[in-house]
């Protein structure tokens, strides 16, 4: 067998069903507050309001793979993939639409499309840096797990954040913000969101670890990935 795990009857769990969806919601939702920047304190800093929400999907990536393994982790990233795309073309379609009949519906039509217009390329930004970030996630979680035999959850969940949000930031960040901020901004943010987002890994291991454990009772399933393909379109088993 290519991987070493217990099988479930009757298809996905609720219990994955939801972190599936958890994880969609954030991704999501990141997309819509990336262009709103804010300043760290009196730092000369800034972080995308994305930073308050979008590292919940690297804890449920880890959850994700630690528990079922590097391909069903990979599933709902790709689910993810598709429903953001949707969600961008489906803002970009309402953006274009006639203007308003009432004069006074018109200031927020274009609040609207000057928050959306920047939607699609936004989200085309974090689609790429995603897929890419989250599959280095992945990978390294799993990578590491067989290697450890299973050990130091701790240490596997802050590397794989490390090398995943490190991917996501250097391909995002000077994709969505070229020609917006300088060279220089764009690096400082890329440095302050790897930071933050690796310290607030770190900050919530605790409850991470313990989710671990929870689930893996609860499912009665802890899936170490022998031989298993990393070729991120290859979802089946072999």
């Amino acid at each position: 067998m290519s991987e070493n795990s217990v099988s479930r009857p009757g298809g996905p769990s609720f219990v994955y069903v939801a972190l599936a969806s958890t994880f969609c919601v954030c991704l999501i939702a990141s997309n819509l507050f990336v262009p709103r920047l804010w300043q760290v304190g009196k730092l000369p800093l800034q972080l995308s309001g994305a930073v308050i929400i979008f590292p919940i999907s690297y804890v449920i990536n880890d959850l994700l793979t630690e528990v079922y393994g590097y391909r069903r982790a990979m599933r709902v990233i790709w689910l993810g993939f598709v429903l953001s795309a949707f969600v961008a073309v489906a803002a970009q379609i309402v953006a274009w639409l006639p203007a308003p009949l009432s004069p006074e519906s018109q200031p927020v039509a274009d609040a609207f499309n000057q928050l959306f217009g920047l939607v699609p390329r936004t989200t085309a930004a974090s689609l790429l840096a995603f897929v890419i970030g989250s599959y280095l996630n992945a990978l390294v979680m799993s990578w590491m797990k067989v290697a450890t035999k299973g050990r130091g959850f701790g240490w596997r969940a802050i590397a794989s954040t490390l090398v995943g949000e490190l991917g996501d930031s250097l391909i995002f960040y000077p994709l969505a913000f070229a020609g917006v901020l300088p060279a220089r901004a764009i690096a400082g943010i890329i440095l302050t969101q790897v930071t933050v987002k690796t310290l607030y890994e770190i900050v919530i291991l605790p409850v991470t670890s313990l989710l671990s454990r929870k689930l893996k009772e609860k499912e009665g399933i802890d899936t170490y990935d022998y031989n298993v393909s990393y070729n991120p379109f290859r979802l089946k088993r072999s």
